[in-house]
């Protein structure tokens, strides 16, 4: 429910510690202001473009508790402050039912790769935990590196949001939302960083499990014998540390944990694609600022141009994935980068930090990460 709207010289006072109108004339000309529940909107002209009226009046609203948008609707601007809220208000259902989900979902992924028979029921089912775990656990620790840093610099983030899909893997991943101003660079660079290094972490724990791990009879699943998966140097350097193979004879293939590796370095690599809100774009505008837009355009052209080498060269194998992506990073190029409010550099060693990320993406690469057998 919301009240009337009213004139900033009515005499009315604004609710708690909002900026009044008049503090920023100098960005955004405010000619009314409505109240609701979590704040207020404010109606009016921006007299700068919308990055620079955010970057002007955001810190105001942020050290007084609350969050701002620009939105332009039915032929005006608004201006829109909502309450800050960092920490976890109730048990957020939404995200457990969506865990609940996906623990089914990888479940049932897993019970193919296992070869394992359904009709047995539940307990067959549940005989299937080791590739859930792997697989839930490198995307878990990935949104808990997001999540740990959006807390350490007091930014507003939702807890992760996890995507049950029926597919070889049970998932689509998982999601943090973020609601809030980003405050600095820096901020920005760490929020999108942590995630990728957290989830290599995991990934390279549950692979050093995986591969010690008896392997499975092809002949009993369903998805090892029509999946077959293109390995990392990431992966292969971690079996060859180990001491343990990925290639097996006959009709026998790797534990289906390595399976788990295997998507943690996979989605790692994808996630540090430097567009829209990826975490590689979040880490790219914290170096590149404003500059990130060249690198935006130029992933499309690179993921088309690997789609049709494959096409040329690989008989096809997963040129329709890069393709794919390619129209995806074309999509996703059009929401935008996040803009932070301080532009400030991020210094030598969140650099240094970047180039660590950059050659781990490239280890968790390969051309062909997939192919399907019919």
């Amino acid at each position: 429910m919301t009240e009337a709207r009213r004139s900033p010289g009515s005499g009315a006072r604004l609710p708690g510690s909002l900026p009044a109108p008049g503090s920023m004339s100098d960005s955004f000309q405010v000619y009314e202001v409505e109240e609701t529940q979590e704040g207020a909107v404010y109606y009016g002209e921006p007299l700068q473009d919308r990055e620079e009226v955010l970057r002007s009046v955001a810190p105001a609203f942020r050290r007084n508790g609350y969050r701002i948008d620009i939105r332009y609707s039915k032929g005006e601007y608004a201006l829109i402050a909502k309450e800050r809220q960092t920490s976890v208000d109730g048990v957020p259902w939404k995200n457990v039912a969506l865990l609940l989900a996906t623990v089914g979902t990888t479940l049932f992924a897993g019970a193919g790769w296992y070869g394992v028979d359904l009709s047995k029921g539940l307990p067959s089912l549940l005989s299937a935990w080791p590739f859930a775990v792997s697989v839930l656990g490198v995307l878990a620790v990935h949104e808990l590196g997001h999540y740990v840093l959006t807390r350490y610099h007091d930014v507003e983030a939702s807890l992760p949001y996890f995507i049950p899909v029926p597919n070889a893997i049970g998932t689509f991943g998982a999601v943090i939302s973020m609601r809030d101003n980003i405050p600095r660079r820096r901020a920005l660079f760490d929020i999108g960083v942590a995630g990728p290094l957290f989830g290599l972490t995991a990934t390279v724990v549950v692979t050093a499990v995986g591969v010690t791990l008896p392997p499975v009879e092809v002949a009993g699943s369903t998805v090892a014998r029509s999946i077959e998966l293109g390995y990392p140097l990431l992966i292969r350097g971690i079996a060859a540390v180990m001491g343990q193979t990925l290639e097996y004879g006959g009709n026998t293939t790797v534990n289906p944990v390595v399976v788990g590796g295997w998507v943690g370095a996979f989605i790692t690599f994808l996630n540090l694609i430097p567009v829209g809100q990826l975490d590689g774009a979040h880490v790219a505008r914290a170096l590149l600022g404003d500059r990130i837009g060249m690198v935006e355009k130029a992933v499309p052209v690179a993921l088309f141009g690997l789609a049709g080498y494959l096409v040329v060269f690989e008989g096809g194998r997963s040129a329709f994935l890069w393709a794919f992506w390619g129209v995806l990073a074309l999509v996703f190029s059009k929401a935008g980068t996040v803009t932070p409010i301080d532009e400030s550099s991020v210094g030598k060693r969140r650099r240094a930090v970047a180039v660590l990320t950059l050659v781990l993406g490239v280890l968790c690469f390969t051309p062909v990460p997939i192919s399907i057998s019919v």
